[in-house]
C-alpha cells in the first residue's frame, strides 16, 4: 500500500512564490500517476497539476505558465509562483502505483492529509 505526506504550505502575498511536497512510500515499484489537487472552500476538487509514468505533464488551465510540477528521487514537488488570492486552498497529493500487497503485486492509490495554501495581504 502506498502512502502520501505533504508539506510546504503557508500564508503568502499575492505575486509571491511557494513549493509544495510530496514524499510517497510503502512497497512501490512503479508510480503511474502523481498528481496535485485543491479544494477551497465550496468548491469541488480540481487538479492542479500531474506527472504520469513516463513524464507527461498536465496543468490546470487556471496554474497553466504559474505552477510547475517535478520530481527528484521519490520526492514531487509543486513549484507556484505569482500566487494569486485565488489560489487559496488545501492542495492535496495523490499518487497511483503499483507494489507490493503480501506476496503480490496490487495497484493502490492514496492521497495525503492535505496542506493548506493561503494567498492574501
Amino acid at each position: 500500500q502506498v502512502r502520501v505526506v505533504e508539506s510546504g504550505g503557508g500564508l503568502v502575498q499575492p505575486g509571491g512564490s511557494l513549493r509544495l511536497s510530496c514524499i510517497a512510500s510503502g512497497s512501490i515499484t512503479t508510480i503511474y500517476t502523481m498528481a496535485w489537487y485543491r479544494q477551497a472552500p465550496g468548491n469541488q476538487r480540481e487538479l492542479v497539476a500531474q506527472i504520469s509514468n513516463g513524464g507527461r505533464l498536465t496543468y490546470g488551465d487556471s496554474v497553466k505558465d504559474r505552477f510547475t510540477i517535478s520530481s527528484d528521487n521519490g520526492r514531487y514537488y509543486l513549484q507556484m509562483d505569482t500566487l494569486k488570492p485565488e489560489d487559496t486552498a488545501v492542495y492535496y497529493c495523490y499518487v497511483e502505483a503499483n507494489g507490493w500487497c503480501g506476496k503480490t503485486k496490487c495497484d493502490s492509490e492514496a492521497w495525503g492529509q492535505g496542506t493548506q495554501v493561503t494567498v492574501s495581504t
